[in-house]
């Protein structure tokens, strides 16, 4: 699970699990339909990939499948997050705060979170 990559559309399911779960095939695509407008065959196969994936767990109870995850959802954003920068910014937290800065000016209440962000960074360092 340590190399995990999810899809847009494996996010999408992911995020309906960890609201809700577990769920059924027919509960997810009911769900996803407005959205996406999958079918349940789509449903069935996103729901599959995330299996082999170990992301999600798939549970027999009579004739129903339930799906659950588990992959915990602040696991996949911390490593989507560590793929995000290593791609974009060279794995410097550094220039992609910069970058963001620049592109859109910074509220005070945005300014006042990133100095808290930083000052427990260093406490942390020491």
């Amino acid at each position: 699970m340590a190399k995990m990559i999810l899809s847009d559309g494996e996010w999408r399911v992911m995020n309906l699990l960890w609201v809700s779960s577990p769920r059924r095939v027919p509960e997810l695509t009911e769900a996803l339909a407005a959205d996406t407008g999958w079918s349940r065959a789509t449903v069935n196969m996103m729901l599959t990939r995330l299996e082999e994936k170990g992301a999600v767990r798939m549970e027999q109870e009579g004739r129903n499948k339930l799906y659950r995850p588990v992959l915990s959802q602040a696991d996949a954003r911390q490593k989507e997050t560590a793929r995000f920068l290593d791609r974009l910014y060279g794995g410097s937290l550094g220039l992609m705060v910069s970058s963001f800065a620049g592109q859109q000016s910074l509220s005070e209440e945005d300014i006042r979170a990133l100095r808290a962000i930083l000052e427990e960074a260093e406490q942390k360092e020491k």
